[in-house]
């Protein structure tokens, strides 16, 4: 009995001993850490690392970790939005000036309510504070921010917006940012892998990953704001894309920047399966131009096209289906100049084939006006090849400047000044003449106050501050003027002029 005991309790000291050099640290690994002995610590057995292996080229997490600091959150406010009000109290003497008619009319009119916010992502794309955005990202915003992914905050300014291609250039007043490099999307391919970083529903530096789906897509929300002047050549890709992924980055395994995120297709307004993305090739391009002119230079060809299918390969006899037929061009266009005729089919612009209207825009819209091109064609089954020198849409080949603002005028003791596109675009107006200096001049009596802008006198739009001396002049042989328009802040306001 005792022999047996004697043999179990050396027996399981054995064990003991045997599974405590088992666990012993080895040279080299981690050991374990007694709890009774650092109060700190909250776990009894060590964390052990390992390294991540991915096939190659699939690997994220050096692209994510390359341009996840140079996405930022672009944050918005806006002006109040107007909202319909039951009734508007009219002056006893408006009524008996312009009649009960017009009271209705002021009736309609809209008063400011509260303002609202919206949000965003932006790429940077220079180490000294320039940012590249969707333009409808920023589009009529009275105030932009920028939050950056190490959570510091500035302001941003509007450098310049292109609305054909929905592009935007901010910058903000800091040095040795990060920031992404261009990538060239032309050697982007179908089935390739990306990510795309952004900031969707406010949650911060998100990346999401898939692949190319396809090139040169044309989903037609550009064509229609734009008046068929729209620049449409997507990338697809099925990366996780929602609202607020807006003007962030679409990268590949590299961290290079091949698009600019912009659109989603979806019933719902939320992700379901595809996302669209500007080529970088478009994006660097509007870029300098915004930079340079402020103004993008737009190229033309000048040439209506109709994809090429079967039905029209049959219809004219058409030996291929490759292609853009030309269905008709302008007299002074840089397609007529260059030789160009109706029922050619232009197959490639410097040797990069072309088989959908949104193939061509995108390769024309990379050049400016006096560019030359390269283009290839077939005419009566012969292939051709012409050199096109591009125009601007006034089929020139010269710079297009930013529109200059309609000159100052001072008129009856005051000042009337052009309004500011910003200002425009934040009030919802277009033109306008702002007015200043009221207290020194004619207008002192009226009730205006300096900062208001007039946008209409009588039934007549104000555009530029030349308007509002022609109007009133011709209201002193009448019976007198009602002056509408608005402050900076919002507030409408209506102005009898002229009458004794």
């Amino acid at each position: 009995m005792m022999l047996g005991l004697l043999t179990s309790a050396i027996l399981g000291g054995g064990v003991a001993v045997g599974g405590y050099k088992l666990l012993e640290s080895e040279p080299g690994n981690v050991a374990l850490t007694s709890v009774a002995s650092d109060p700190q610590v909250r776990y009894t057995s060590a964390m052990r690392s390992s390294t991540y292996a991915a096939p190659e080229g699939l690997n994220f997490v050096a692209a994510a970790a390359a341009t996840t600091p140079a996405v930022v959150h672009v944050m918005t406010e806006y002006k109040a939005e107007p909202q319909q009000q039951s009734r508007m109290q009219m002056d006893p003497f408006l009524r008996q000036f312009f009649g009960d008619q017009f009271e209705g009319q002021l009736r309609g009119q809209r008063e400011p309510q509260g303002g609202g916010e919206g949000s965003g992502s932006g790429v940077i794309i220079a180490a000294n504070g320039y940012i590249v955005t969707n333009n409808h990202v920023i589009d009529k915003a009275s105030k932009i921010t920028v939050v950056l992914d190490d959570k510091r905050k500035f302001d941003a300014e509007l450098v310049g917006a292109d609305p054909s291609t929905d592009l935007a250039v901010l910058k903000v007043k800091a040095d040795n940012l990060p920031f992404v490099k261009y990538g060239n999307s032309d050697e982007v391919k179908v089935g390739q892998w990306v990510l795309a970083v952004g900031n969707p529903f406010n949650l911060n530096s998100t990346v999401t990953a898939g692949i190319i789906s396809a090139k040169g897509r044309s989903i037609g929300i550009l064509a229609k704001e734009q008046n068929g002047m729209g620049v449409e050549s997507y990338i697809q890709t099925d990366a996780v894309v929602n609202p607020g992924n807006s003007g962030g980055a679409l990268v590949n395994t590299n961290g290079d920047l091949i698009g600019i995120n912009s659109a989603i297709s979806s019933h719902t307004g939320s992700f379901e399966g595809y996302a669209f993305a500007v080529p970088s090739s478009i994006v660097s391009k509007v870029v300098d131009d915004l930079l340079k002119y402020k103004v993008v230079q737009r190229a033309l060809l000048g040439v209506r096209i109709q994809e090429v299918d079967a039905r029209l390969a049959s219809e004219k006899k058409l030996s291929t289906l490759n292609g853009v037929y030309v269905q008709g061009m302008g007299e002074k266009s840089a397609a007529a100049a260059a030789g160009l005729k109706i029922g050619d089919i232009i197959t490639d612009i410097n040797g990069v084939s072309v088989n959908t209207a949104s193939q061509l825009q995108e390769q024309v819209s990379r050049f400016r006006p006096g560019d030359k091109i390269k283009v290839g064609y077939l005419r009566g089954g012969n292939k051709e090849v012409a050199s096109a020198t591009l125009f601007n849409a006034s089929n020139t080949t010269a710079v297009v400047h930013e529109l200059p603002a309609a000159a100052a005028i001072t008129y009856e003791g005051a000042k009337i000044a052009p309004v500011a596109a910003r200002l425009q675009n934040l009030l919802g107006i277009e033109g306008g003449a702002q007015i200043s200096g009221i207290k020194s001049s004619n207008f002192k009596e009226t009730g205006m106050a300096d900062g208001f802008i007039i946008t209409r006198i009588d039934k007549n739009a104000v555009r530029k501050p030349g308007d509002v001396q022609v109007y009133l002049d011709q209201a002193k042989d009448n019976s007198g003027a009602l002056v509408e328009g608005v402050y900076p802040d919002g507030r409408k306001a209506f102005y009898p002029i002229g009458r004794e």
